[in-house]
C-alpha cells in the first residue's frame, strides 16, 4: 500500500488554492460558483431531475476529483432547494490527494453562500485515509462516498449505478494520467442506463475517447473563458468492446425487496443497532428485537472498547475493511459526548518485542503519518503519561468508546421501535413474509430479516461462527492514574478512566461457556497492566489488590475462520450446493444459474473484537445490498465478507486431492 498524501497548495493574492504537483487551479479565477453549476449541474440537468424524484427516490453522481468539494457542495445545495423530503443524494467522488482539513477549511471559506453545508461536511471530514470513506449528511438525506487514491485504482472496486457524471479533475494536459480510455471505461461499466456526463474540455482526444466508451458527447458553449464544454449521454457499452467481467452469481446483488420497508433486526448489540439505524436512515420501519431488558447487554456492554486499528502493511481485504471501518465509525462517534460516551485520545501500541518492531516499521511506511506515526521509548511515555519499557505505534485518531452509548444513539433514531424481552427461537417464511416466533409467541414478521446476534445466528443459518470467552477488568482510578492519557496496549490494553474507573484485558478463552468472571482471569488481566506500564501498575496499587475482589464482567466475541465480518443476503444451503456442484470438478467454472437466495434474509455477524470498527460500516454494506445503492467498501471487500464465502470455498475444497 501506498501512504495517502495531501494535496500541496500554494495560494494566490484572493485566498484562492492552487495545486503544486498539477500546477493547476482548483476552480476558474473568473467564478468557480457559476462555472460549477453551469459546465456540471445544467449540463447533467440536474435541477429538473432532483425535482422529479418521489419520496424515497435517489440519485447518484459520480465525480472524478473532489478537490475542494465545491461541485459536491452545489450538487447538494441544488438537492436541497428542490428534491422532495425522504429523496437522497448519494454523490460518489474519487481523489488521489485529499485536501488536509485545514486547506480544505480555509478553501471553502471563499464560498460564504454554501457555510451551511460546508461546515456539515468540515465536521464530518475527519479520519480521511486511503481506500472508501462513507460520510453520511444531512441526517441521512445525503451520502458522500470518497474514494481515496488513483482513480484507475479505485474506480474498478466501485460497485454502483451512476446517475450523472461529473469528469473534473485538472486540466489534460497537465494531468494526462486521468484522462484516459481506461478511466472512461470504468465510467461506462459504472454508467446507469440513460447516465448524462459532462466535462469543462472540449479537447477533440478526450471527445472520441469517451464517446469510444459508449457515451455520446457534444460540444457545447462555455463560461466564462472556456468556449466550449462537452455534455453527453451514455448509450450503451459498445458492442465492439469485450464486455466487462461480471459479478459471480453468488456474490451479485438479490433482486431488491419491493413494496413494504419493514424490517425485523434479531439482536441489539453493536451490529444490530448500527443496522437499524443505517435502514431508518433509508426510510425503513424497523422493529430491533432483543432477548435482554435492554440494548447492549451482551459483548457490546463492556464499559470501554478500543478504536484499535489492527492492519496489514500489504492491502489486506481485511485491513481495507478495517481502514474504511474506523474512519466511518469515528465520524459517527461525533455525535456522541466526548470523555463520556467515548474519547479520542490515541492509542498507542507497544512495540514490546523485536516481531512487533519489525511490523510497526513495516505499517509506518504503508501508512501516512495521520493515521500512525512511531514514537521512540521517552515520546511514547510524554504520550501516555506513565512510564513505559518501549516506545511503539501511535494511532492520533483512535481512543475508546462506552459501546452501550453508541447502541442507545443509534436505537433511539426514528422509525426504529426496540422490543425487548424478545428472544427469536424460531424463523418461518409464510407468503414471502418472515415471522419470528418465540415457542407459541409471534414477536414480529416483514418481509426482510437480519440476523445480527452474534453466535446465535446460527439458529437460523449454517455459519462457521466461534464464540471466544473474553474478561475485562475494571479498576478504580487513583489521583495518580489519572495521569494516564492515552490508551495503551501491548498483549492487552488499558484505557484512561471513563467515570473514575479505567478497563483493562481483556482475556481469550476459547473453552470455557461459562460466563461469570473468575479471579484467574482476573490476575491475568493485572499481569498485562504490568507487561504495558509497571509504573501505571503502581499508580493503581495493583499488588495490594486481590484479584477474587476486583470487578469485571465477561462476555463472549463472535468470530469468522478468516477474521472478517459476515454481511449480506443468505442462501439455501442445499439448493446452493446443487446449483454450483460445477465447482467441486473445477474451480474456474462460473455457471449463469441465479443464486437461491433466501429472498429478505440477511446477516450482520462475525465481528471478533473489532465490533466497534467493523459493525457500523457492515450496516451500512448491509443497507447498500438491500436498497441497491452504491456499496460503502470495495466490491473484493464487500465479497470477502460475504456469507457465500464459506459455501464456494466448501464446494471447491471437495475436488481437492486427498493427501497421502
Amino acid at each position: 500500500m501506498n501512504p495517502v498524501t495531501h494535496a500541496q497548495l500554494d495560494w494566490d493574492d484572493q485566498g484562492r488554492p492552487h495545486s503544486r504537483v498539477f500546477d493547476d487551479v482548483y476552480f476558474s479565477d473568473k467564478s468557480g460558483l457559476e462555472e460549477t453549476r453551469y459546465v456540471f449541474l445544467e449540463q447533467n440537468r440536474l435541477q429538473e431531475r432532483f425535482a422529479a424524484l418521489p419520496a424515497g427516490g435517489r440519485l447518484v453522481i459520480g465525480e472524478t476529483g473532489f478537490g475542494t468539494g465545491l461541485n459536491f457542495l452545489c450538487a447538494w445545495q441544488l438537492f436541497e432547494e428542490y428534491a422532495v423530503a425522504g429523496a437522497r443524494l448519494h454523490f460518489v467522488s474519487v481523489e488521489k490527494y485529499p485536501l488536509s482539513h485545514a486547506d480544505l477549511q480555509r478553501a471553502l471559506a471563499l464560498w460564504p453562500e454554501l457555510a451551511p453545508f460546508a461546515e456539515q461536511l468540515l465536521a464530518h471530514y475527519i479520519a480521511i485515509h486511503q481506500g472508501f470513506q462513507r460520510l453520511i449528511l444531512d441526517n441521512g438525506r445525503v451520502t458522500l462516498t470518497l474514494l481515496i487514491g488513483d482513480a484507475l485504482e479505485q474506480l474498478p472496486q466501485l460497485d454502483a449505478q451512476i446517475d450523472a457524471w461529473f469528469l473534473d479533475g485538472f486540466a489534460p494536459a497537465k494531468n494526462p494520467d486521468m484522462w484516459t480510455a481506461e478511466l472512461f471505461a470504468e465510467l461506462a461499466r459504472l454508467a446507469a442506463p440513460g447516465s448524462t456526463i459532462s466535462t469543462f474540455t472540449s479537447t477533440g482526444w478526450v471527445r472520441r475517447l469517451i464517446n469510444a466508451a459508449g457515451f455520446k458527447m457534444k460540444r457545447t458553449p462555455g463560461i466564462g473563458h472556456k468556449w466550449e464544454i462537452l455534455r453527453g449521454e451514455f448509450l450503451g457499452w459498445p458492442l465492439e468492446t469485450p464486455a466487462a467481467p461480471g459479478i459471480k452469481p453468488w456474490f451479485a446483488r438479490p433482486a431488491p425487496v419491493l413494496g413494504e420497508r419493514k424490517a425485523l433486526v434479531i439482536g441489539a448489540g453493536l451490529a444490530g443497532c448500527a443496522t437499524a439505524a443505517s435502514l431508518a436512515a433509508r426510510g425503513w420501519q424497523v422493529s430491533l428485537l432483543e432477548r435482554h431488558d435492554a440494548v447492549a447487554q451482551e459483548a457490546s456492554g463492556n464499559p470501554q472498547g478500543v478504536l484499535y486499528l489492527k492492519l496489514s502493511a500489504h492491502g489486506t481485504a481485511l485491513s481495507q475493511m478495517i481502514l474504511a471501518g474506523f474512519g466511518y465509525t469515528r465520524r459517527v462517534l461525533e455525535h456522541l459526548q466526548r470523555g463520556v460516551a467515548w474519547d479520542g485520545c490515541g492509542v498507542l501500541q507497544l512495540a514490546f518485542d523485536a516481531k512487533e518492531t519489525e511490523r510497526q516499521a513495516q505499517l509506518a511506511e504503508a501508512f501516512a503519518p495521520g493515521l500512525l506515526h512511531q514514537l521512540d521509548r521517552e515520546q511514547a511515555q510524554a504520550r501516555a503519561g506513565v512510564a513505559l519499557a518501549h516506545g511503539g505505534l501511535f494511532f492520533p485518531e483512535g481512543g475508546w468508546v462506552h459501546p452501550p452509548a453508541l447502541c442507545a444513539w443509534q436505537a433511539q433514531r426514528g422509525g426504529i421501535t426496540v422490543l425487548t424481552h424478545h428472544e427469536v427461537l424460531d424463523l418461518r417464511n409464510i407468503n414471502g413474509r418472515w415471522q419470528a416466533w418465540e415457542g407459541e409467541r409471534l414477536l414480529g414478521d416483514a418481509p426482510v430479516v437480519v440476523l445480527a446476534g452474534a453466535a446465535e445466528v446460527q439458529r437460523f443459518a449454517n455459519l462457521p461462527l466461534k464464540r471466544i470467552r473474553g474478561q475485562i477488568t475494571s479498576l478504580a482510578q487513583t489521583a495518580e492514574s489519572q495521569a494516564l492519557a492515552t490508551v495503551v496496549c501491548a498483549e492487552g490494553y488499558v484505557a484512561p478512566p471513563r467515570l473514575g474507573e479505567h478497563t483493562l484485558g481483556a482475556s481469550f478463552d476459547f473453552k470455557s461457556d461459562d460466563l461469570t468472571p473468575t479471579a484467574a482471569e482476573h490476575a491475568g488481566n493485572l499481569e498485562l497492566l504490568r507487561d504495558i506500564s509497571v509504573d501505571l501498575a503502581q499508580r493503581l496499587r495493583v499488588d495490594s489488590l486481590d484479584p477474587a475482589t476486583v470487578q469485571g464482567r465477561a462476555a463472549f466475541r463472535c468470530t469468522s475462520p478468516d477474521y472478517l465480518p459476515i454481511v449480506g443476503p443468505l442462501a439455501d444451503a442445499a439448493a446452493f450446493d446443487q446449483a454450483y456442484a460445477g465447482l467441486r470438478k473445477d474451480a474456474r467454472q462460473v455457471p449463469a444459474i441465479v443464486c437461491p437466495w433466501l429472498d429478505g434474509l440477511y446477516v450482520n455477524s462475525g465481528h471478533g473484537s473489532r465490533g466497534l470498527i467493523t459493525a457500523p460500516l457492515s450496516a451500512e454494506l448491509l443497507a447498500a445490498w438491500l436498497d441497491n445503492e452504491p456499496l460503502p467498501l470495495p466490491r473484493s471487500v464487500a465479497e470477502a465478507c460475504h456469507p457465500n464465502r464459506f459455501a464456494v470455498r466448501s464446494l471447491i475444497r471437495s475436488n481437492a486431492p486427498v493427501p497421502r
